[in-house]
């Protein structure tokens, strides 16, 4: 599917979806419990890809007409799966899932999409095997199709922190209910560490308990999940909220409020300070979990992605409209998501008048050597690379096509309907 925009000014309030992030975490560790009621789920192509694996682990999930998930879960002893497991295009769903394999007795094939299959999943198969499990890949390069054999007890194991902290997040949530816990020493530095801060407060809420060390993070063995009252709520999704920010910061005049923004442990709440460094209004209920922000005139800033990968194209798009510079930094691990983002924000923006500079680890976008102009861009199958070409869209001189837009399901499904509401021109091609 394809949708064009045309040059557009938004208002009005828009509820943030539920976050991406803690629904994969939820579901499993309902799994990993005699069960669980998560609220406020996220239900989109990738959570319903986890919920399928803690089906084949031997659990339930159904959903209810108000999108409440009742889960009926395995306690910590998943059986071994009657069928491959299909992760699709969810990195998480593969890495999380793949923890909970280990503790099988018996084999587990997990698999996805194309995009899926060029994802790094070595650390963590070497991991597992470190802790007495067998592990890899089927074609010997560290990528999907995984084959992953268990049971895992636990023990000590060392893994890098810089390519993904989905591997530390899979050892804890695993680590629980192993005989001996884990222990995890990082090799490098953690990237990303506020996505493990959501699994350690996700954790805590199931009641278990997980610390960090002067090395890593270690979880003691023979826990049990089990949420008060036997409930758990889903926050909603700063990823996403990034989104309906930078609408508002470019092309609202009247303003956009934006609800379910209560904080947590999200790293992405970083957005909300970085429209309003670049000049947007705003102004943040945290009490309340709102958020008003408005159009004013950007500037270009220097941001670090270390901890937010996600951001990166949100804050390519702000660039682009911004006045000057605008450097996007430590945003390597960047170029190992459902795409290049790196790449493809530099190329699709280009596409559109805009001038960037691409490093490895550096993306700049010169927004007053740039005339964003409205043209066909592809979305490269990857959810935040089509919302963030949109934003564009609603500020470029002329009609934008995104291409490829169905896979805004991933993680916001109707983007482009509640664009519409806000007063977007959209129309499906």
């Amino acid at each position: 599917m394809n949708v064009t925009i045309t040059p557009s000014s938004v208002r009005g309030t828009a509820r943030a979806p539920p976050s991406k992030s803690y629904t994969h975490r939820a579901i499993l560790a309902a799994g990993y419990a005699d069960g669980a009621t998560v609220r406020d789920a996220l239900w989109s192509a990738d959570t319903r890809a986890t919920a399928r694996a803690v089906e084949l682990f031997g659990g339930t999930v159904e959903r209810q007409s108000d999108g409440t998930l009742e889960i009926e879960g395995f306690d910590g002893r998943p059986e071994v799966p009657a069928d491959v497991i299909n992760c699709d295009n969810s990195g998480t769903t593969m890495r999380l899932v793949a923890g909970a394999a280990a503790l099988a007795d018996g084999m587990s094939v997990l698999t996805g999409d194309e995009s899926l299959r060029s994802r790094p999943q070595g650390p963590l198969l070497e991991a597992i095997q470190e802790l007495g499990g067998w592990a890899e890949s089927t074609r010997g390069n560290g990528q999907a199709p995984l084959v992953v054999t268990g049971p895992i007890t636990g023990g000590e194991v060392s893994i890098p922190g810089d390519v993904s902290s989905q591997y530390i997040t899979s050892l804890l949530m695993a680590g629980a209910v192993t005989a001996e816990g884990i222990e995890i020493d990082l090799e490098t530095e953690l990237k990303s560490a506020p996505y493990v801060d959501i699994t350690t407060e996700l954790l805590a809420d199931y009641g278990v308990d997980a610390e960090q060390t002067d090395r890593g993070f270690t979880v003691a063995g023979g826990q049990s999940y089990a949420p008060a009252d036997g409930k758990y709520a889903v926050p909603g999704d700063f990823s996403s909220i990034s989104y309906l920010l930078a609408a508002g910061a470019i092309a609202s005049e009247e303003g956009i409020h934006v609800e379910g923004a209560q904080p947590s442990a999200q790293g992405d709440t970083a957005i909300v300070d970085i429209v309003e460094r670049m000049g947007a209004e705003v102004e943040w209920d945290r009490e309340n979990g709102t958020i008003d922000v408005s159009k004013a005139e950007l500037e270009g800033i220097e941001v670090s992605v270390e901890d937010t990968p996600d951001l990166l194209p949100t804050i390519a798009t702000l660039g682009a409209v911004a006045e000057g510079d605008t450097h996007i930094t430590n945003a390597e691990h960047v170029r190992y998501k459902e795409t290049d983002r790196v790449s493809a924000m530099a190329e699709e923006l280009g596409t559109m008048g805009v001038e960037t500079t691409e490093e490895q680890d550096l993306l700049t976008i010169h927004g007053s050597e740039s005339t964003l102009s409205g043209a066909t861009v592809d979305g490269r199958a990857d959810h935040r690379i089509i919302m963030s070409l949109a934003l564009a869209g609603l500020v470029a001189d002329g009609e934008t096509t995104v291409q490829g837009t169905e896979h805004v399901d991933v993680s916001f499904p109707g983007f482009f309907d509640l664009l519409e509401e806000l007063g977007a021109d959209v129309t499906e091609a």
